[in-house]
């Protein structure tokens, strides 16, 4: 946990605390949490909230990794931590997490605007890889691999004990995980690596420790390293002044790793960064100089690559965001700002499988965006982005609808009705709809009842939206506590 304080665009840290609990020894081959994994988590989120106590909601962000993404019971974990930590958590993708390393490091490096970047973090369950061009701080390929200095150690070394066979088939395997990307990197010809995080953090205190002045790990270097540890017996035997007992538990298995990536990938010299996700994640809580929503960039690249009527989706979000202003001024449901701007990209992005076929469009947009690498959006972002986009017309499920921990059922259907209505009154693509024409009203008695009334005038004018609205009328009135009624002024 770091928390920072904002002086005129630089960040100062003013208080830093860290606590291992290697939650991903917890994982069974089922990929569940154990009690005493989640309790462990708990405990230590728990002594944060004391800290954290009395921080507004908007100062705060928590982003979960590897172990919560694969968890088949991580509610349960979310569910626990909700009781002690008044904060959402967001699992974030491993691509996401490769995203947000990147801008960490690359926000606190000093590089050449020629040079081409490279960035790798091993962590407990997974390896994020990343790579970027020049000063542009969106990395122009991410990468995550499920392998870990947790997960490693679990497989390859289950007593702890160090012998040359174990450590050569957690490097071989590591070298396997990156093996579709050798080609792939070794063409950006690399000019400037950087390593984050415990293991290479390690590594590079243990160089400063054997006299390498300024610790930058070299292939010979690294396999003089390698060889040293491996006349070691087992892992609590290692004797550097800079590896605290903690470390030992995990750092074989993260050399392992790291070689097989070094080695692979053909790295001449790497050097450590002590910045990596959480200054990632505080450049885009502040919003750093020149920052912009990466969400926008996404959003604009989505509807570059599949032509998306671009006209056509900007009347959709004036459409929903009207219509969300005459919902708010009729209700005291609070909706945070973070499912509001989900309605406006689901607006924007609806037809991204229009190019697939019109018929399954819902369907297909909804695939797309689940299925996309959606930098800026963490996982249950992108679930509820495809989720509003798949029943934004014709007939809803709610049986089907997934489990969300970070929004409320009742803010999602409140969402899902203003989305429907915006993309149905659009249907001619009029870019000239007076919105005025329409006024959205809440039943007193459920807010989820709804009537639209319309302009006689536009009517006259336009008197297939009313056929539309008779067909949404039947699919509002297949789902419980739902109704839509039409009036005209």
């Amino acid at each position: 946990m770091v928390i920072v304080r904002n002086i005129d665009g630089a960040r100062q840290i003013i208080y830093k605390n860290k606590k291992n609990i290697h939650l991903a020894t917890g994982l069974n081959e089922y990929n569940e949490l154990s009690e005493s994994s989640i309790q462990r988590g708990i405990e230590c989120l728990a002594l944060f909230a004391e800290r954290l106590n009395g921080f507004p909601p908007e100062n705060v962000r928590i982003v979960a990794t590897y172990t919560l993404r694969i968890a088949t019971n991580r509610h349960k974990f979310l569910n626990e931590a909700a009781k002690v930590l008044p904060y959402p958590i967001e699992i974030i993708s491993g691509q996401e997490e490769a995203r947000l390393i990147y801008l960490g490091t690359m926000t606190a490096e000093s590089t050449n605007e020629n040079d081409t970047k490279f960035v790798i973090d091993i962590g407990g369950g997974s390896t994020e890889i990343a790579i970027g061009k020049g000063n542009n701080l969106k990395p122009i390929l991410v990468a995550s691999r499920p392998m870990g200095c947790v997960t490693y150690t679990k497989h390859y070394f289950p007593q702890k004990k160090i012998d040359k066979d174990s450590f050569l088939q957690a490097k071989l395997a590591a070298e396997q995980q990156v093996e579709n990307l050798i080609n792939i990197i070794k063409k950006q010809n690399i000019t400037a690596a950087f390593g984050t995080s415990g293991t290479i953090k390690s590594i590079y205190n243990i160089l400063l420790d054997l006299g390498v002045n300024d610790g930058i790990i070299t292939p010979k270097r690294l396999e003089d390293l390698i060889s040293y540890v491996l006349e070691f017996n087992d892992f609590h035997a290692i004797d550097y002044p800079s590896l605290s007992d903690e470390r030992k538990n995990v750092f074989v298995s993260g050399l392992a790793i790291f070689s097989g990536v070094f080695n692979a990938l053909g790295l001449q010299q790497l050097q450590f960064s002590p910045c990596a996700l959480r200054e990632g994640v505080l450049y885009e809580l502040i919003g750093g100089p020149n920052y912009r929503d990466i969400r926008e960039t996404t959003a604009e690249s989505l509807s570059q690559h599949y032509n998306i009527d671009e006209r056509h989706a900007k009347q959709v979000v004036k459409t929903a965001e009207y219509f969300f202003s005459q919902w708010k001024d009729q209700t005291s449901m609070m909706v945070p700002h973070s499912v509001e701007s989900i309605l406006y990209w689901s607006a924007q992005l609806h037809e991204v499988g229009l190019k697939i076929n019109y018929s399954s469009i819902h369907k297909h947009s909804s695939y797309i965006l689940k299925n996309s690498n959606l930098p800026g959006f963490n996982e249950e972002q992108q679930l509820l982005l495809s989720t509003l986009v798949r029943y934004h017309r014709k007939s809803i499920n709610i049986e089907e609808f997934p489990y969300f921990s970070l929004f409320e059922f009742k803010h999602i259907m409140a969402m899902l009705q203003i989305l429907r209505l915006s993309i149905l009154i659009n249907n001619q693509r009029n870019t000239d709809l007076d919105l005025n024409a329409f006024q959205l009203i809440l039943s007193k008695e459920k807010s989820t009842k709804v009537t639209l009334a319309i302009n006689k005038q536009f009517v006259e004018n336009n008197r297939l939206i009313l056929l539309d609205l008779e067909q949404e009328k039947k699919y509002w009135k297949a789902v419980n506590d739902w109704k839509l009624s039409i009036e005209t002024f």
